[in-house]
């Protein structure tokens, strides 16, 4: 099973990225999915995450209203739409697939993460 995040890079602040996080080796039928993010010095932290319909999100208040989690189960892909970004969004950006509700997302599976860099 691998998770392969892509989509990171450097960006100015108030500019976009979008995050993609491609499975492989099995599905994740009835799986939740989600985006942590860990900055230099920081613990890892939960960002988004999505449940299996998509029906059921949930964002961390720093990123409300900026950042739009969805999936594609039939391309067994997760996405994040980064809008507005600021230089705390700074961080690896990791997708992650377990179960639990979306504000609770219990990980089981880890992609290799993707370096988010916003300039001031």
């Amino acid at each position: 099973v691998q998770l392969q995040a892509s989509g990171g890079g450097l960006v100015q602040t108030g500019g976009s990225l979008r995050l993609s996080c491609a499975a492989s080796g099995r599905t994740f039928n009835g799986y939740t999915k989600g985006w942590f993010r860990q900055a230099p010095g920081k613990e890892r932290e939960s960002v988004a995450a999505i449940s299996w319909s998509g029906g059921g999100t949930y964002y961390a208040d720093s990123v409300k209203g900026r950042f739009t989690i969805s999936r594609d189960n039939l391309k067994n892909t997760l996405y994040l739409q980064m809008n507005s970004l600021k230089p705390e969004d700074t961080a690896v950006y990791y997708c992650a697939v377990g179960w639990g509700s979306p504000n609770n997302l219990q990980s089981e599976y880890w992609g290799q993460g993707t370096q988010v860099t916003v300039s001031s």
